[in-house]
């Protein structure tokens, strides 16, 4: 189903090896989508305190760096 969304909804390509993150609407969760080159791996991180600090949105994507991969 992630990999439909991916190349459907997004037009990408999920056996890139890029990863793609998707979020919850709370900021608080994330589900990361990458191909390795065996298989699809699809991980999930949930914040017990605080929420994810997100770039803003520009044509559709963000880029996401170290940064934003901890707490704010």
């Amino acid at each position: 189903m992630a990999v439909a969304l991916v190349a459907e909804g997004l037009s990408g390509k999920p056996y890139s090896g890029d990863v793609y993150v998707f979020r919850s609407k709370r900021s608080d969760r994330l589900k990361l989508l990458v191909f390795d080159g065996s298989g699809t791996v699809l991980a999930t991180k949930w914040l017990e305190d605080g929420s994810f600090a997100w770039p803003p949105v520009r044509e559709g994507t963000m880029q996401v760096t170290g940064r934003n991969w901890r707490c704010g």
